[in-house]
């Protein structure tokens, strides 16, 4: 705690102990880098700065903030938790660690997080950071993604938390973990417990933590229908529990192989996704490769001119104005094709 106070960085967040802003901050950084995490949180405080302005936005509006950040049920759990703050607990954001708990999207370590540091609950707060420092410090060989693992750097944590001052310790243990206890090349010369550590009296720093394994990544081909008819652009929301749930982006024939360009049309799919009379393909888009955690994406987008007015639309597409499409909410990599190919300056001019 005492490394902590000297050499702890300057984070929004740490200079408020607002139960709100730091569960804002918590959830923008579980799956963010904090250089990237920064400015998110300061326009969504700006613009949300109670759980009350949150709980009363459009779905819309909050998922359209957070893009760019991924991990889009992070902002829809969010989004609902503060709902629900509004209406069980009359928009004060609840004091203790089960109701905090309770809260949807909202786990063992974000509540242990928000108890501690915002109402000095003596509870831990267990994210990668503090399990890689235990596991390290402590030699533990349980994989610490098996929930034998999990467990026991759990009770290590209990045990060492100190009745004083319970958040700023939890906090202490993640920044150690975050600025010298790094994944790779630790810099165990500047760590304040260099000589109770286990792995590096015996020089096994990189040999912890222990891990099961990875997960099987899932390879997904998506051929992007970009459907133009004059000045309008069909765009989709998806609703389905998949990948951007609430998010848009266009009509897409999925397959398990990549489609050659001059099978396109001819696919069987094509017709169940939408029927097009006389459609003109003008320009087929280069591959875009996007990574998720256990998905890898192949992505072509096809631009489509509709001579004729389309009918029958396919279920939750629909029409709006090439020029509108950046009020739209959409993923990153739909959003990187969108300012690479169709609101470019000559488009917006």
């Amino acid at each position: 705690m005492n490394w902590y106070d000297a050499n702890k960085r300057d984070l929004p967040w740490r200079n408020s102990n607002d139960p709100y802003k730091i569960w804002l901050s918590e959830v923008i950084l579980q799956q963010t880098r904090v250089n990237q995490g920064w400015e998110y949180y300061l326009r969504f405080i700006k613009k949300y700065p109670t759980v009350s302005a949150l709980a009363s936005a459009p779905e819309h509006d909050v998922l359209k903030l957070w893009q760019g950040l991924g991990y889009y049920s992070r902002a829809r759990n969010l989004h609902a938790a503060a709902k629900f703050i509004g209406k069980e607990h009359k928009g004060k954001f609840p004091k203790d660690y089960n109701s905090i708990r309770a809260l949807k999207g909202v786990g063992e370590y974000t509540a242990g997080a928000i108890a501690s540091i915002a109402y000095n609950l003596p509870h831990p707060a267990v994210d990668g950071n503090v399990m890689r420092v235990y596991s390290r410090l402590f030699g533990i060989t349980t994989p610490i993604d098996s929930t034998e693992g999990k467990k026991r750097i759990y009770e290590t944590a209990v045990e060492l938390l100190p009745p004083k001052n319970p958040g700023t310790y939890n906090q202490a243990v993640m920044e150690l973990g975050a600025m010298v206890c790094l994944p790779a090349k630790p810099n165990c010369e500047n760590c304040p417990i260099q000589d109770a550590c286990y792995a590096y009296s015996n020089k096994k720093v990189t040999s912890f933590p222990i891990k099961q394994g990875k997960t099987k990544v899932r390879n997904r081909y998506l051929s992007y229908l970009v459907i133009t008819h004059t000045g309008k652009i069909l765009i989709r929301l998806r609703k389905t529990k998949d990948i951007w749930q609430g998010l848009h982006d266009f009509p897409v024939i999925e397959s398990t192989k990549p489609i050659a360009e001059k099978q396109f049309l001819k696919e069987k799919k094509w017709k169940e996704v939408i029927a097009i009379t006389k459609p003109h393909i003008k320009d087929v888009s280069e591959e875009y490769v996007h990574i998720l955690s256990h998905q890898k994406l192949y992505a072509r987008f096809y631009d489509i001119a509709a001579t004729n007015e389309i009918k029958a639309l396919p279920a939750d597409c629909f029409w709006i104005k090439i020029k509108d499409l950046e009020k739209y909410a959409v993923p990153k990599l739909i959003d990187i094709y969108i300012r690479k190919k169709i609101l470019t300056p000559n488009t917006l001019s």
